[in-house]
């Protein structure tokens, strides 16, 4: 690239390397005939001087076009190399951009396969928890379903009371379905000793009014579903006491049992009157919880009363055990006494061997050559009747 003022002159360019052409064809024309002139205008002798110094001059113009070609020729390979460097250097960093993208996009892509990886397990998950929730509702309903109908809610009660029973009393301490001398039919019967007495558990509960109770959208409803509320628990109570109190057979009170932990604390706590006419009436009202507390107070009852029933034969149990012990006493100081005379025995034993191994040494350390003109030894022995005697060793 060359710049004459306001003009940029390409020398890659074809248009301006046939003009460079062009004119290095036509300064060798101009030599040419320069020196075709020479040659004639040698006869010219007043001509021939400033022939040849215009001669010298076109040859430094053709010397300084030749050195215009080669810088020119020069820059273009720069330019050339530059150009080619900076593609190279271009190419180089666009490779090294689109190596980055390239993994910077599959990091992406793999995060998001991950991400939504993880997403649909969630999903799944969610979908597992609504389906248990479905089911759960499902099964709701049905419970609810059990418990609008009187007669199911009454096999619902005695379902749940009878599981907490078995869990909490021995087998033989209760009976379900028990048949009183009035011909009613208790749903649970504690054979509790007297005092107090066989205690009744009745499972059935007013649940429509609780219900009315809670569906009440307005102050009037509200109103008339306490008031239901309160004559069918009233009614409740009433028949209970009247059915399964009776003097000489049960106890002097019973348990009405409701299955729901939330009417339990609906009476106590929006009809405390209910409750307290129940204690008057000696019905006493039970949740699930509470029910299960009253029935392991009466299993520490029903303990307490076999433990007395079982008394006298502890007593008896004890009494031959203190004989036991008083035998085992005596036997141990007859082997104790045994053991001190054969201690004694065995004492007199050692006693009688150390003298014998005495005698059987000086026995040993006697000189039986002057043994004759000793005077004869004799011994003494021990008879059996305690008598000590003296004998002849000589002798027989």
């Amino acid at each position: 690239m060359i710049e004459l003022g306001a003009h940029v002159i390409d020398l890659q360019d074809p248009l301006v390397q046939a003009a460079l052409a062009s004119a290095a064809v036509l300064l060798l024309l101009i030599l040419l005939m320069l020196r075709a002139s020479l040659r004639t205008a040698k006869a010219l002798d007043p001509l021939a001087g400033n022939l040849l110094q215009l001669a010298q001059r076109v040859q430094a113009l053709s010397d300084g076009q030749h050195q215009l070609a080669g810088g020119l020729h020069h820059v273009s390979e720069a330019q050339a190399a530059s150009q080619s460097r900076m593609l190279q250097l271009m190419e180089a960093r666009l490779a090294e951009v689109n190596r980055a993208m390239t993994e910077s996009l599959h990091g992406s892509a793999t995060r998001t396969a991950r991400s939504l990886g993880d997403l649909q397990q969630r999903l799944a998950a969610i979908d597992k928890a609504q389906a248990n929730i479905e089911k759960l509702s499902g099964n709701v309903l049905g419970l609810q379903d059990i418990l609008s109908n009187k007669q199911t809610r009454g096999a619902f009660g005695e379902i749940q009371l009878h599981d907490i029973v078995q869990k909490a009393l021995p087998r033989d301490s209760y009976t379900m379905q028990a048949t009183l001398s009035n011909g009613r039919r208790a749903d649970c019967l504690i054979h509790l000793p007297h005092p107090p007495g066989p205690i009744v558990i009745d499972s059935k509960f007013p649940l429509e009014a609780y219900e009315a109770l809670r569906r009440a959208e307005n102050q009037s409803q509200l109103i008339e579903a306490q008031r239901m509320m309160r004559i069918s628990l009233r009614a409740h109570i009433r028949a209970i006491a009247d059915r399964y109190i009776l003097e000489g057979e049960t106890s002097d009170g019973a348990l009405l049992f409701l299955p729901s932990e939330a009417v339990y604390a609906e009476l106590h706590a929006n009809f405390p009157e209910l409750v307290r006419e129940g204690f008057a009436a000696k019905v006493w009202i039970v949740s699930p919880t509470t029910c299960m507390a009253t029935l392991h107070t009466m299993r520490a009852v029903l303990k307490d009363a076999r433990m007395r029933a079982q008394a006298g034969a502890i007593r008896r149990e004890l009494a031959a055990l203190h004989a036991d012990v008083g035998r085992l006493g005596d036997r141990v100081a007859n082997l104790d006494r045994h053991f001190t005379m054969a201690a004694r025995d065995i004492e007199e034993i050692k006693t009688s061997a150390e003298k014998a191994g005495k005698r059987a040494h000086r026995l040993d350390n006697f000189d039986f050559e002057e043994l004759a003109a000793e005077p004869p030894l004799r011994l003494a022995v021990k008879s059996r009747d305690g008598a000590c005697v003296t004998a002849d060793p000589g002798r027989e």
